[in-house]
């Protein structure tokens, strides 16, 4: 695959799921084909240099037979021997990249770590806040419903002892009604009907 500007510019990689970032194995892949085509720019532009520096130089019956053998261009040229060292540069600079972007990934995953690492904090403590609010609340509706039951059970003795003596009062208030009703008869009974007015 020919790498253009536009294909690193417009790259478009995949979110991964549960976690920040992107596939590093896509990202590798992608690097990967980066540096391809990186360091077939780089020989290719040794190789230019090579004869175009042939050609200044007036050896143009030696650059001749390097077009027709693009295979041995290097040993056909007198100029190419200084440019030997250029790949060693080249490598150097690829080197540097592959550094980078290695440094960049491990700063990212490190930023993702750290990230997580604060999510699962913070989570961790609203977890424990919620959870000691909901004690909390739990002891006070406790705390309530004693203080209802309590409430409810000094009433439930109030109302008993009240059921007590209202049936004892009405126990004697009956009894009392039943004796009067009982002498009023007796005396009746011994008093003539003359008496009584009939």
């Amino acid at each position: 695959m020919a790498l253009t500007p536009d294909d690193v510019v417009t790259k478009q990689f995949q979110h991964v799921r549960f976690k920040d970032g992107f596939d590093p194995d896509e990202v590798d892949d992608f690097l990967d084909e980066i540096v391809i085509e990186w360091r077939k720019a780089l020989e290719e532009n040794v190789e230019l240099k090579a004869k175009l520096a042939a050609f200044e130089s007036g050896a143009t019956p030696a650059a001749a037979p390097a077009a027709e053998t693009p295979a041995a261009p290097a040993e056909a040229t007198p100029a190419a021997a200084p440019a030997e060292p250029a790949p060693s540069g080249s490598a150097t600079a690829t080197a540097g990249i592959i550094e980078l972007a290695q440094r960049l990934h491990d700063e990212h995953v490190a930023e993702g770590e750290a990230k997580r690492a604060q999510l699962i904090a913070d989570a961790e403590g609203e977890v424990n806040r919620i959870r000691t609010e909901a004690e909390a609340k739990q002891r006070e509706e406790s705390a309530r419903l004693e203080r209802e039951r309590n409430t409810l059970e000094a009433r439930i003795t109030e109302l008993r002892n009240f059921e007590r003596d209202y049936r004892s009062q009405l126990r004697g208030y009956i009894e009392g009604q039943l004796r009067d009703l009982d002498e009023k008869s007796a005396s009746t009974d011994s008093t003539p009907v003359s008496a009584i007015g009939l």
